[in-house]
């Protein structure tokens, strides 16, 4: 993956208004295509970003991101496990 993420700011923004619209029980809303295309480009299914987006604390109970991102946090804090 290059560095950054694969999107514009523009569609980052986007992507969250959507989720948002989504989420809030007072807002009525749907994944726009342009929200589906960032996330195809992401190859996260639509479901699954809509459960990490509402279940993140319940689904990762640690430090979450790339492999490299978490051995140098680990060694920061002096941790022997991943």
């Amino acid at each position: 993956m290059p560095n950054g993420l694969m999107f514009s700011v523009k569609d980052y923004i986007i992507l969250v208004e959507n989720t948002g619209r989504i989420i809030r029980v007072d807002k009525r809303g749907v994944i726009s295509l342009n929200s589906q295309d960032i996330l195809n480009r992401l190859n996260i299914p639509a479901e699954n970003w809509l459960k990490i987006t509402t279940e993140f604390g319940a689904l990762f109970k640690g430090a979450v991101g790339a492999l490299p991102a978490l051995t140098e946090y680990c060694e920061h804090l002096e941790r022997k496990r991943r």
